[in-house]
């Protein structure tokens, strides 16, 4: 999908060549990309996605395109945009404010745009794209107003399973897993339209330092035309440590300034009248705690209307920057799927991402690597030093004898895996699973897997999960990793699939505070997500909430054993900070961990509680879909964003409506994909062959003829929509038609002669 808009975006710079803007003017139209030819057309339109938000006119018929202020007078274009060119328009004023919170940072965006490329008399859809930072995104609203018509995003629980089959593609969705669309329908050429969105992300973590990476480069066709006016850009930070530690400002994109500072808080803005919009994202980078592991437990009451009045809790731990610590002596076991969807790219990938984790093992680490289709295949039978020779040789090995073949069989690698690692002394067992498939036996999998990694304590093997594509099912995976007190991570978009893999190892594989444990006093009960506390990894902050009944006390003890195997004993504040909105800054984790419970358990009171909290937040999740909802001249159309039969048959009501967009999550896998082992992809679909799209283009074609009347403008709005390859077919089609009536003519009058 990716693809086809990046080429519907270089149609509609090539198209907006027609706008007029008279002749004092500073911004000229876009010019089109030189010719290439056609290996390298696809890779040289990726720079075309949005790097920042965008709004889009959505142009089927090239006609209307003209400045609404100053008509040009083109001559006609005949034909149709199939699919429709996407113009970009040109942006009036931007500004971003982003509060971040502990790993998490709530991004909001205001702007205006104008429909400067279709006439006045005429309207076109238009289109929002909005590029989040990271694959772990999250939309949170979207707010539209035009004149005195407005829409807003709200969050629905579903009630119809097939309503994804009622969702269209263009009404909105997401374009790539870190990119969100949104169609606004029949916006006036001319106008203006005001925009907020906000979405949440989470901020990368490593030496110490957080680092907060904001989509803000804009191309240089959004800016206004006409005289070289300045424009307002303005730009606001605040962060919120979470600790009570000092926040030391490292580096900035931007030229920020400090405009308030407080004990573990502090703000940065910037503002300023430009000639041209932003040309580089926001990038801060900023760290918090020293050397040290530091803490902290916030306490907050629950939501006015929460069905659980129970009070909230969030632990906070921050490793540090401990970069050349010492860390665990390793015992890891690599599980890489090689079944028939893994060929070509993923399987290379996947071994140059395996063959990284292993050049970093140290010579007293242990590995081995089991690959697995519906046979398995082990580098040997049992773990071995990772040596230089030893790691050298399993690379090797991996090249050999990483060949798909079909069927995926999970369970027999793990409980191989399992009893490898049934003697481990010293050092902390890990088992990586990766794959792209989803299997028939996946809760049987969990219910063996819960029997058998019943311990907590150092020995105990960790299970680490990658997931790869949308066939697999990635809540299968979290549960996994759930129950073996490890990480979870995934690469939905599989152009990302090496650098995700190879950071996912990297973090697993920095475990410096192991075997992690809550001291409780017998009047407190929290419930925890996630309930097995996983080690803390100085790659990577570690967060546990929940909810709880009783007293917390001043302070909480939490211990864990070092990389010596001596104890070590954290003595964390508890106090209460109504400044965080912990619903939203936990939403993403939250739904996810219960997600993967409701799955595994089939308890419809589970998901329940995902619906609640997708619903207050305003984070989609597996039971809930994000609609637009229109108002006009006050009128709310509330009523219509329910998923219930009756609101989506009311079209001919005269109140507002609600559009229901699609699932903005993964699923729950598919087998049947699997099965037939069908490489994933991203909104990936399988492509009929030529012959079938012609049958199917010129059945339609026949089929929209026959349902209208033939008379001569029908007949000539009918050929104006053709495009010129139909138009050469049909022509062809008519003479062939015609030699063969000239031929049975001629055949008649010879057999009439003969006679």
């Amino acid at each position: 999908m990716s693809d086809e808009f990046a080429k519907s975006v270089d149609a509609g710079l090539r198209l907006s060549k027609r706008l007029y803007f008279g002749k004092d003017r500073a911004v000229a139209p876009p010019k089109p990309p030189p010719p290439m030819d056609k290996s390298s057309a696809l890779s040289s339109l990726s720079h075309l996605l949005p790097g920042s938000p965008m709004v889009y006119a959505v142009i089927p018929d090239p006609s209307i395109v003209d400045n609404p202020d100053i008509p040009s007078y083109q001559p006609h274009v005949h034909g149709r945009c199939d699919p429709p060119a996407l113009i970009p328009l040109q942006m009036n004023g931007v500004g971003v404010s982003v509060d971040c919170y502990m790993d998490s940072a709530v991004v909001m965006v205001e702007g205006s745009w104008r429909v400067h490329c279709v006439m006045g008399s005429r309207a076109c859809d238009c289109r929002i794209a909005v590029p989040m930072g990271g694959e772990q995104g999250s939309v949170l609203g979207v707010e539209v107003t035009i004149s005195k018509k407005s829409y807003s995003t709200r969050i629905v629980a579903v009630e119809d399973k097939d309503i994804d089959k009622l969702a269209r593609a263009e009404d909105g969705g997401l374009l790539k897993p870190h990119i969100f669309t949104l169609r606004v329908p029949q916006v006036d050429g001319g106008s203006n339209l005001s925009i907020k969105v906000s979405w949440l992300q989470t901020m990368p973590y490593c030496n110490g330092r957080f680092s907060l990476d904001v989509p803000f480069t804009f191309p240089e066709y959004v800016i206004p035309a006409g005289k070289k006016i300045s424009k307002r850009e303005k730009i606001e930070i605040n962060v919120n440590s979470c600790t009570g530690s000092e926040i030391l400002c490292k580096a900035t994109s931007h030229p920020l300034k400090e405009r308030r500072r407080e004990v573990g808080k502090i703000g940065f803005f910037y503002e300023a009248d430009v000639l041209s919009w932003s040309k580089t994202d926001i990038n801060l980078s900023y760290s918090v705690s020293p050397s040290h592991i530091l803490g902290n437990v916030i306490l907050q009451s629950p939501l006015p209307h929460d069905s659980d009045q129970r009070e909230m809790f969030c632990l906070y731990l921050l490793p540090g920057n401990q970069q050349g610590v010492k860390v665990f002596r390793r015992e890891i076991i690599f599980v890489a799927d090689i079944s028939g969807s893994m060929r070509d790219r993923l399987l290379e990938d996947t071994k140059d991402a395996i063959s990284a984790a292993l050049n970093k093992l140290r010579p007293e680490d242990s590995f081995n690597i089991i690959a697995f289709n519906s046979e398995v295949y082990q580098y040997s039978t049992s773990t071995v030093l990772a040596s230089q020779e030893a790691v050298e040789g399993a690379i090797e090995w991996m090249h050999s004898n990483f060949i798909v073949g079909s069927g995926t069989n999970i369970l027999r690698p793990l409980n191989m895996a399992l009893e490898m690692l049934s003697n481990c002394n010293g050092s902390v067992p890990m088992i990586f699973l990766v794959t792209d498939g989803s299997v028939e036996d996946e809760r049987h999998i969990c219910d063996v897997m819960k029997s058998r990694i019943t311990s907590k304590g150092l020995t105990s093997p960790r299970l680490f999960t990658f997931g790869i594509g949308t066939f697999c099912n990635h809540h299968f995976l979290q549960m996994l990793a759930l129950i073996g007190r490890g990480q979870y991570d995934g690469a939905v978009d599989v152009e990302s699939l090496e650098p995700r893999m190879h950071n996912f190892f990297s973090r697993a594989m920095s475990i410096n505070l192991a075997s992690l444990s809550i001291d409780q006093s017998d009047d407190l009960y929290m419930e925890m997500f996630p309930s097995r506390i996983p080690d803390l990894s100085y790659e990577l902050p570690l967060i546990i909430f929940g909810r709880y009944r009783g007293k917390f006390p001043s302070s909480l003890r939490i211990t864990g054993t070092l990389p010596d195997s001596s104890n070590h004993e954290l003595e964390l504040k508890v106090h209460e900070d109504k400044d965080v909105p912990l619903y939203k800054v936990i939403a993403r984790q939250g739904i996810d961990f219960l997600t993967a419970q409701a799955w595994f358990s089939e308890d419809k009171q589970l998901e329940d509680k995902v619906i609640e909290l997708s619903t207050q937040t305003g984070v989609a999740s597996e039971f809930t879909r994000m609609t637009l909802v229109e108002t006009i001249a006050g009128k709310d159309a509330a009523e219509l964003a329910g998923l219930s039969k009756a609101a989506r048959n009311a079209k001919d009501s005269k109140a507002p409506k609600a559009t229901v967009l699609r699932n903005l999550r993964v699923g729950f896998g598919d087998r049947a994909a699997t099965a037939d082992e069908i490489p994933p992809g991203y909104g990936q679909a399988k492509l009929p062959e030529a012959a079938e799209m012609f049958v199917k283009a010129a059945s339609s074609c026949c089929g929209g003829i026959a349902s209208r009347c033939c008379c001569c403008m029908c007949c000539i709005s009918c050929c104006s929509r053709m495009n010129d390859q139909c138009v050469v077919v049909l022509t062809q089609l008519c003479v062939a038609l015609a030699c063969m009536g000239c031929l049975e003519c001629c055949s008649e009058v010879c057999c009439s002669g003969h006679d």
